[in-house]
């Protein structure tokens, strides 16, 4: 990404902890800034993740420091290769990089075992063999400690077992490895929390060489102390667990001690940030895939036409702080709005045509004219658009019986500007046999040339849009609505599904739009004037075959 697209990351509780930690005499001081994002490789980013993503990177990228990649594949359930390349994609296109700096949580397996077995001989693990159902039952609540009838199993009995369960001598669930800690604690994530479980499955890089994987809150204090993080930068559902990272990466021979700092996730409304959810709605063919321009995963995002700088802008301006809020998805939209209308070029396109037949104009004429792409940006130029006796305009910009306040065409209307071409009068429409309106028909003004009178007098119509009917090029046009319709689709006792909007998408197969943009190709993005903002589609859209995306609409809805 540009330098001049990035927005300057904004001092926040974060920072203020790590300014106190490389100052004189902090616990990181003359140390380089470290932080790393470690995405679970079992489906794509979204743009909750994307809060994380930024302030990784971002913090990183703020303190001249670095920042690892590193997927935590230590669950290998949906753990996938196609996710990972996926996932790398993304950040990338966000206009982050890791450089050399890419890592699996797979790559540490061998040194966190031997990291257990050390806690084995130290008395601070043991190997337990209470089922799922018994665990549960001896978890003990706020005022009874839970119990465990392994906890003082021998030191020597369990190597043994734990040595046991590496080598595949049990079946899943027979046995977990639990740390040793306080079965009195109130944080009950600190009652001998399981660290390592049996799971006899097909790793997606480890392969069969092993069947028991360590549980998060054990691998990634590791994985951090390992990799020589600075700041392990989270979210604040980790803070209960913070005691137990802390606990490990004292109790382990670790080379660096990491910092661990939450910050509230990102909520907005009219959408599930569940990946869980959202493998759902693709598996049940409610939405097209992982990237159909309604989910709110970057690479659907990235689809529907939003821009690295809109989300960054997004994300920034959201701020950074301990108490989880929920944004409007208006507000969204708003920063992609903003985006656009810097930067995209204007065209004209017609969604719902109906014929435009200017009856005093010269039949077999043609003429062009010249009109700018985008008035914020004399630099990218201007471009000829033609015009014709027979044009396409949007089939409600016509009215045969007008309603109030109506200035637009219809029979006995006011003059209207056709935009960047000639005023032209309404006189008249044809029908079909059913009723039905095919074709307008109106009169043109030559001395109007570029849309203003000779005489100068007033125009008391609208600007309308249009296509020449001789050069207009047909296209597909796709206009998107949320995806749920109710703000809350994930509160109380719902079930989500039921909450989907029936009208989250309007498939406009006969659209028409300027020559020009016959050989357009994802991912540009254009101002259909008067329509809103439309990106060319990147998996439907090919030569001959054009489809837009309606990324959002001209009208701002959202209010500061």
């Amino acid at each position: 990404m540009p330098e001049e697209l990035k927005p300057a990351m904004a001092q926040n509780f974060i920072h203020d902890f790590i300014d106190e930690d490389i100052a004189q005499g902090g616990r990181f001081q003359g140390m380089q800034v470290h932080t790393r994002f470690p995405p679970e490789p079992n489906g794509y980013l979204h743009i909750g993740h994307c809060k994380a993503l930024i302030i990784d990177f971002g913090t990183a990228e703020k303190y001249g420091g670095l920042c690892n990649l590193r997927m935590d594949d230590t669950n290998p359930t949906k753990e996938d290769v196609e996710y990972v390349e996926a996932i790398k994609e993304d950040i990338h296109w966000l206009g982050f990089d890791w450089g050399d700096r890419f890592y699996f949580a797979s790559d540490y397996f061998d040194k966190m075992y031997e990291y257990a077995v050390e806690l084995i001989k130290k008395g601070l693990a043991y190997v337990c063999e209470l089922t799922p159902e018994e665990f549960r039952a001896h978890r003990g609540d706020v005022g009874t400690p839970a119990t465990s009838p392994y906890r003082d199993r021998p030191v020597e009995e369990s190597l043994d077992l734990f040595e046991r369960m590496k080598n595949g001598e049990f079946e899943n669930g027979r046995m977990t490895l639990r740390a040793k800690i306080d079965l009195a604690s109130g944080n009950f994530n600190m009652r001998d929390p399981v660290i390592y479980r049996i799971n006899h499955m097909h790793h997606h890089r480890q392969g069969d060489k092993w069947c028991i994987y360590p549980m998060y809150d054990f691998a990634h204090p590791l994985e951090d102390a390992l990799e020589g993080i600075t700041h392990s930068l989270c979210s604040l559902e980790f803070e209960d667990h913070r005691p137990l990272y802390d606990w490990v990466i004292q109790n382990c021979p670790v080379p660096a001690k990491p910092r661990q700092i939450e910050f509230a996730r990102l909520g907005i409304n009219y959408t599930v940030m569940s990946k869980r959810k959202l493998r759902q709605l693709v598996e049940e063919g409610r939405v097209s895939g992982w990237d159909d321009p309604r989910m709110p995963t970057l690479c659907g995002l990235r689809r529907r036409g939003y821009t690295p700088a809109s989300i960054r802008n997004f994300s920034e301006r959201n701020g950074v702080a301990k108490a989880a809020s929920t944004v409007e998805f208006g507000f969204l939209e708003h920063c992609l709005r903003e985006d656009l209308n810097e930067t995209a070029r204007r065209v004209m396109a017609v969604l719902r045509p109906i014929k435009l037949t200017v009856t005093n104009y010269p039949e077999g004429q043609s003429e062009t004219f010249t009109v700018e792409n985008n008035p914020n940006r004399p630099e990218d130029g201007t471009r000829e658009i033609t015009f014709s006796r027979t044009l396409y305009i949007e089939a409600d910009d016509f009215l045969e019986t007008p309603v109030p306040k109506f200035k637009r065409l219809y029979p006995g209307g006011p003059e209207c500007r056709l935009k960047g071409a000639y005023l032209v009068t309404c006189t008249g429409c044809v029908k079909d046999a059913d009723g039905n309106v095919t074709e307008v028909l109106c009169t043109y003004d030559p001395d109007s040339r570029g849309g203003d009178p000779s005489d100068g007098r007033k125009v008391k119509g609208a600007t309308i849009h249009w296509v020449d009917a001789a050069t207009a090029v047909d296209a597909e046009v796709r206009l998107y609505d949320n995806l749920f319709a109710d703000p809350e689709p994930d509160g109380g006792d719902k079930n989500f599904l039921d909450c989907l909007n029936p009208a989250s998408l309007e498939v406009l197969t006969g659209a028409k739009v300027e020559a020009g943009l016959a050989g357009a190709q994802a991912p540009a993005s254009f101002q259909f004037m008067r329509l809103g903002y439309f990106c060319v589609d990147s998996r439907d859209s090919r030569p001959g075959q054009l489809v837009f995306n309606r990324s959002v609409s001209l009208k701002d809805s959202f209010k500061f």
